[in-house]
């Protein structure tokens, strides 16, 4: 995909979902050219950001690659880069009551174990029905057939990630609707995918 001018000088993003131009549901890769920054703005229905490569910052910290953050509806900031970054950027998903503010670098949290052999998940986030957290799976590991409620979207961080519908390298999006199905699996990689399950409309 072809990187597209934002609003803000030295900001550039690719967008993978849109509902409206500069409104409502989006989720887009957007990248900080050095020294770039953000006018202050309000998130009126959140913000989810992972950062993938560089520093992002705002006026609250520093954000080095592997960040998450989730900024709650009604929260406001004035971003900016000093030295550039990539991030992977969700608007307008939260449920209103959801009103936790978190940043975790997972560079320093530990793994659990996921629900088969090979399998290690990270928690990230969690309200009601929505679920987000990073799984890490070891080469040759196979899930189990499973059905989404809520739908399930995924962005592979590292890896490649396959189910029977295709394979997918690092940096693909995959978004699939409430009540979709598959049975993923890895072969001879280990892969890294950041997964966000439960928001999709139903």
């Amino acid at each position: 995909m072809a990187w597209e001018p934002s609003p803000a000088k030295g900001i550039t993003r690719k967008k993978l979902e849109r509902q409206e131009a500069e409104r409502g549901r989006a989720t887009s890769i957007v990248r900080y050219a050095p020294g770039s920054a953000f006018p202050t703005h309000q998130h009126p229905f959140g913000e989810e950001i992972f950062v993938l490569e560089g520093v992002f910052s705002d006026e609250n910290g520093d954000y080095p690659a592997g960040t998450y953050l989730r900024n709650p509806a009604g929260s406001a900031h004035a971003p900016f880069s000093k030295e550039g970054c990539t991030l992977l950027v969700k608007l307008c998903y939260f449920d209103a009551q959801d009103q936790l503010q978190t940043v975790i670098n997972t560079n320093e949290q530990p793994w659990l174990q996921g629900m088969v052999e090979g399998l290690h998940v990270m928690p990230l986030h969690s309200f009601e029905a929505q679920n987000t957290a990073l799984v890490k799976w070891r080469s040759n590991t196979r899930f189990n057939p499973h059905r989404h409620w809520g739908g399930e979207e995924i962005f592979v961080l590292k890896g490649e990630f396959c189910d029977e519908h295709g394979r997918y390298p690092a940096l693909t999006w995959i978004r699939s609707p409430h009540l979709s199905q598959h049975q993923p699996f890895v072969e001879n990689q280990e892969t890294i995918i950041l997964v966000k399950t439960g928001h999709l409309p139903n």
